[in-house]
């Protein structure tokens, strides 16, 4: 499948440094945002470890299907699927073995949005607020719901989505790579068209930017680093909370793919994983839902002295073995770097 894409982050206009991470990989149709927390020292950390894990694994399994699964194989979703989910899962580990090694890392963690894009579909993963959207022609959809306390509460019908936007606790998430020894992903496979648009971002950037903004964006003649510098200074524009971060992948027009004939299914294939089990039963893996993990608060400005309080945290996970198994993956293009890790010893407050 030929793609276009374009990717940029910055780090904001309150913030001192980047916690944020982002990888493109066009040659294997490998697209990946990662948002850190817990202090810059840790949450550029944790982003970092979980880009260059995902694109590690993806590399390494490109070739070989049959080797590689260490969280077992399900035949509910394509090898594309079982490849991305298990990738986000070893981050997870590396993540929290990287805590175990260094104890000056702990609290850190990283929500992640990726794409992987085949001949025919794109399959996406996420595990936090980072987003993924697609516009087909001139309709725009959310492909991810955020694991967050404020959409939950959207989910039942107590906050509107514009309630939920201005919400004192809106930055508090309850998944994320780096909460426990096992992480639950969200994943969606959905067929692809030529001129389909998808972006994948930060909440930096859907704090700022409301829904119709990105649809005009995404919808506009201009070009996609246009388009991705555009969104971007717009949400310096609004204040620029937090660090941003966006990957913009158009499909070429010509491509090979299936008829479009899809608008209703999106909702309906996306699903959460996990392929972590004990045992290999027959010719499928039923997934389990994952442990708790605890709430996980992003680095916020004061709540307002009427806020309700933030959910209680679920203990922990215990942390996977300090040892990792040996990998080896053929080179790939690098990761795009976050800014030079700070000294800060706690989150920093949002403005």
């Amino acid at each position: 499948m030929a793609l276009n894409a374009y990717g940029l982050t910055d780090v904001g206009r309150k913030r001192k440094h980047n916690e944020d991470a982002y990888l493109l990989d066009a040659e294997r149709g490998l697209f990946v945002v990662a948002d850190g927390m817990g202090g810059h020292a840790a949450g550029e950390v944790a982003s970092r470890l979980t880009v260059e894990s995902i694109q590690e694994f993806i590399a390494g399994t490109e070739d070989d299907h049959d080797n590689t699964w260490p969280f077992g194989y399900n035949n509910r979703y394509s090898v594309d699927g079982n490849r991305l989910s298990t990738a986000v899962e070893r981050a997870n580990e590396k993540v929290m073995r990287a805590v175990v090694n260094r104890p000056e890392l702990k609290g850190m963690g990283t929500t992640v949005v990726a794409a992987l894009f085949d001949e025919k579909r794109a399959t996406l993963v996420h595990v936090g607020d980072s987003r993924a959207y697609l516009l087909r022609e001139t309709e725009l959809r959310r492909l991810t719901d955020d694991h967050s306390w404020v959409q939950e509460q959207v989910n039942a019908g107590i906050l509107s989505e514009d309630e939920a936007r201005s919400h004192p606790l809106k930055n508090v998430v309850t998944r994320a790579l780096g909460g426990g020894a096992h992480v639950a992903v969200d994943l969606i496979e959905i067929p692809v068209g030529g001129g389909d648009r998808f972006l994948l971002c930060s909440d930096g950037l859907t704090g700022m930017v409301s829904d119709e903004e990105i649809t005009n964006a995404l919808a506009s003649s201009r070009s996609l680093e246009e388009i991705v510098h555009g969104l971007i200074d717009l949400a310096n524009d609004r204040g620029g909370v937090d660090n941003i971060t966006a990957i913009v992948v158009e499909v070429k027009s010509g491509s090979a793919v299936e008829a479009l004939n899809r608008s209703a299914d999106i909702s309906r294939e996306k699903t959460t994983v996990s392929l972590r089990t004990a045992t290999v039963s027959d010719d499928d893996i039923t997934p389990r839902e994952g442990v708790e993990i605890p709430v996980t608060e992003k680095p916020a400005g004061e709540a307002s002295p009427t806020a309700p309080e933030a959910p209680p945290e679920a203990p922990a996970a215990a942390p996977p073995e300090a040892e990792a198994p040996p990998e080896a993956a053929p080179e790939a293009p690098p990761v795009a770097p976050s800014e030079a890790p700070g000294t800060s010893e706690a989150p920093e407050p949002k403005g």
